[in-house]
C-alpha cells in the first residue's frame, strides 16, 4: 500500500524543495534559496527523488512479500490442515461403520416390539408414557428395554 507521509510522496509532491527528515525526526523543507546554485539544487532534487524511489520501491519488495502475523493468524484460522482433513475423513467413516453396525444390530437382534419401544425411549418418551400408550404395565416396558439393551450391549461386544 502507498504511504502518502512517506519520505518520498513528500519529496515528490513539492517540486520546489526537498523534503527530508532531520537527525530528531522531523521533516524540513529544502528550497532552492538554500543551495548555491539553480544547477546545484535541481541535481539534489534529482537524487533525493531517486533515492527515494529506490529506497520505496525495495520497501514494497518487502512488503508484498511478507504477510503481517494478523493476516497470518486469520489464515491459519481458516485454512484445515490435511492432518485435520484426514481425521475427520477416518471420524466420519468411523461414525458411518458404527450407524450400519447399530442398524444391523437393531434389524437382527431385538424384536419389533423391542425396537419400537427403544425408539420411543431414546425420543424421550417416558416408561410410563409408552405403557399407557401401548396399553400395558409400565414394569413390562422397562423389562423389555432392559432386555433390548443387554441384547444391543452383547451384539457390540461380540462385533467391536
Amino acid at each position: 500500500m502507498f504511504d502518502r507521509k512517506s519520505d518520498y510522496a513528500l519529496n515528490k509532491k513539492d517540486p520546489e524543495a526537498i523534503i527530508c527528515k532531520s537527525s530528531t525526526g522531523v521533516h524540513i523543507r529544502l528550497t532552492r534559496l538554500d543551495f548555491d546554485s539553480q544547477e546545484e539544487f535541481e541535481r539534489w532534487k534529482r537524487w533525493s527523488d531517486e533515492d527515494y524511489h529506490d529506497t520505496e520501491r525495495a520497501d514494497h519488495v518487502y512488503s508484498n512479500h511478507t504477510v503481517s502475523v494478523d493476516k497470518l493468524v486469520e489464515v491459519s484460522i481458516t485454512v484445515i490442515s490435511p492432518e485435520d482433513e484426514l481425521m475427520e475423513v477416518f471420524s466420519r467413516q468411523e461414525r458411518e461403520e458404527l450407524y450400519r453396525r447399530l442398524e444391523n444390530g437393531l434389524e437382527t437382534r431385538l424384536t419389533p416390539i423391542q425396537r419400537r419401544r427403544l425408539w420411543m425411549y431414546l425420543e424421550g418418551t417416558t416408561e410410563s408414557q409408552i405403557a399407557e400408550m401401548e396399553n400395558v404395565r409400565q414394569q413390562s416396558v422397562s423389562a423389555c428395554l432392559r432386555a433390548a439393551i443387554k441384547k444391543l450391549k452383547k451384539f457390540f461386544k461380540n462385533t467391536l
